[in-house]
């Protein structure tokens, strides 16, 4: 699959050092995967949950870091693409407020 935008990892790894493994598993899984579906996506992060934003777009989260990070993408798997839209501590997450902004 194609990852847009590595770029988000790695400023989130350089703001937060602890989160760099994780999150450079969580890049090669999805760099090297051929998801058709969350079934898939679920195999290797069986705590991946769907989420539905403001816009109605559905979202996958991802925990980072057991529950300290979540990590926000939208996957079409049809396109083999994943769009990592937000890098978030739990205590943003738990907020809410992001919903809002997707």
């Amino acid at each position: 699959m194609r990852i847009i935008t590595r770029k988000r990892l790695r400023e989130f790894a350089q703001r937060h050092p602890d989160a760099t493994e994780a999150l450079g598993n969580w890049y090669r899984f999805f760099r090297e995967a051929q998801s058709k579906s969350l079934q898939d996506v679920r195999r290797v992060y069986p705590h991946a949950d769907m989420a539905t934003v403001a816009s109605g777009t559905s979202v996958t989260v991802f925990n980072i870091c057991g529950n300290k990070y979540r990590l926000i993408a939208a996957i079409h798997y049809n396109r083999q693409r994943v769009y990592v839209l937000r890098l978030l501590r739990h205590a943003e997450y738990s907020k809410d407020f992001w919903k809002d902004s997707l």
